[in-house]
C-alpha cells in the first residue's frame, strides 16, 4: 500500500504515458512503472526542485567530492551517511512518505544491499518501523549494517522477484527502491551536483555502474531537467556498465544472447540483476548515444586495485565503472561515478 493524496508533480507511466491516479507504483492500464517529470525550471534548491516534499529527513548529507585529473575525473558519490549513493533516493522517498502520510505504518523494502541499509537508516531516523526483505545467501556484511540501524530483516527463499513480491504484499507501506519512482527521482540531485561542481560544464562521457537502473535513469532525468531549463546545451553521453554474463541490458544493446535463468555470480554483487523492471526505459534512453559495456571479475579487480593505489577505496561494484573505462576509453576527460564505499567489500 502506498500513501494517498494529491501529488505536486507530474507522474506518468513510462510506457503508455498515463497519469498516476493516487500513489500506486504500477500503471493500472499497462502494468509498467512510473516516472516523475519536473514541471518547473531547475532552481538549485530542494524546496523548489522537489515540490512534492514538505518535510525533509536529514542525516547530515553534504556535497560529495569530485577528483579531477589530467585525463579523467571521479565523482566519489559514496560520501553519504550510509556510504552509498542510494542515500539520495532513500532520503527523497522516505521524506515523501513521511510528508504525505506520517510514520504510523511500517516501511517495507526489498534489498539485501546498499538500498536496504539506506532505507533502514532514513526510515528509522524518520520514525518508521522498517522491514527489509532479503534473499537467502545475501552479503552478511550489508545485512549487519541493515540490522545496526534497527531494521528487521526477513529472509526469503526464492528469486529476486519473489523477494520483491514478499515486500510488496507485507503489511505497511511498500518503499521498494526499484519500483517506487520517488526513490529514482531523488537521484536527480547527483546530476545537479555534477553540473554545479563543474561550473556549468558537463563531461562528454559519464560512466555509471548499472543494476536496476535507478542510478542511470535518475541521473538522466536530472540532466534532462537541466537541458529543458536552459542550463546546458546538450545531454552528456552515458556509458553504463554490467558484470559479464549478468548483463541483460548490455546483451540487448550489443546484440548478444542473455539467459536470465543462468545462475552466474560476480564480485560486483550490487550489480547482479537478471530481470530489471526498468529495462525498456533504460534501453530507450541509451538509444540517444549511450553505450553499455560488460566487464568480468578480473577486469573489475584490476580496476579496484588501481583505484586503491590512488587512495580511492570503493566497492567492487563501483570499480566496475572504472574497469569499463580501462577496457574501452571514451570521451574527452570523462567522469567516472563511484557509488559505494570499499569498506563494504573488504569487510564481507
Amino acid at each position: 500500500m502506498l500513501p494517498g493524496g494529491i501529488a505536486k508533480v507530474k507522474v506518468r507511466c513510462i510506457s503508455c504515458g498515463c497519469a498516476r491516479k493516487k500513489r500506486e507504483y504500477m500503471c493500472r492500464s499497462c502494468g509498467s512503472l512510473f516516472e516523475i517529470i519536473p514541471e518547473k525550471k531547475y532552481r538549485g534548491n530542494l524546496k523548489e526542485d522537489f515540490p512534492y516534499i514538505s518535510q525533509w529527513v536529514n542525516l547530515g548529507e553534504t556535497e560529495t567530492p569530485m577528483i579531477s585529473g589530467d585525463a579523467i575525473s571521479f565523482k566519489l558519490d559514496y560520501y553519504h551517511p550510509t556510504y552509498s549513493y542510494k542515500d539520495r533516493g532513500s532520503r527523497t522517498l522516505v521524506s515523501w512518505i513521511k510528508s504525505d502520510m506520517g510514520t504510523e505504518r511500517p516501511l517495507n523494502e526489498d534489498s539485501s544491499g546498499n538500498a536496504g541499509a539506506s532505507i533502514a537508516a532514513y526510515g528509522r531516523k524518520a520514525g518508521f518501523q522498517v522491514n527489509i526483505f532479503a534473499s537467502e545467501g545475501s552479503n552478511m556484511a550489508k545485512i549487519r549494517q541493515i540490522e545496526a540501524y534497527g531494521a528487521k530483516v526477513h529472509f526469503v527463499n526464492g528469486s529476486r522477484e519473489e523477494v520483491a513480491y514478499a515486500a510488496m504484499n507485507a503489511s505497511g507501506v511498500y518503499a521498494g527502491h526499484g519500483y517506487v519512482p520517488e526513490f529514482r527521482d531523488g537521484i536527480r540531485t547527483l546530476a545537479y551536483e555534477i553540473f554545479n561542481q563543474n561550473s556549468g560544464k558537463v563531461s562528454d562521457r559519464i560512466f555509471l555502474p548499472l543494476s536496476a537502473g535507478t542510478l542511470f535513469l535518475g541521473v538522466y532525468s536530472g540532466f534532462s531537467h537541466l537541458l529543458e531549463s536552459g542550463e546546458i546545451k546538450e545531454l552528456p553521453k552515458f556509458v553504463v556498465v554490467q558484470p559479464e554474463g549478468i548483463d541483460p541490458v548490455c546483451s540487448a544493446v550489443n546484440g548478444n544472447t542473455f539467459d536470465p535463468e543462468e545462475n552466474r555470480k560476480s564480485i560486483a554483487d550490487a550489480l547482479v540483476t537478471r530481470k530489471p523492471p526498468l529495462k525498456e526505459k533504460i534501453l530507450k534512453n541509451l538509444k540517444e548515444g549511450g553505450r553499455c559495456v560488460s566487464v568480468d571479475d578480473d577486469e573489475i579487480m584490476v580496476a579496484w586495485k588501481k583505484l586503491a593505489g590512488m587512495g580511492i577505496l570503493t566497492e567492487y561494484s563501483s570499480a566496475a565503472a572504472y574497469a569499463a573505462y580501462l577496457k574501452k576509453p571514451m570521451g574527452e576527460k570523462p567522469l567516472i561515478v563511484l557509488t559505494g564505499n570499499g569498506l563494504k567489500s573488504i569487510s564481507a
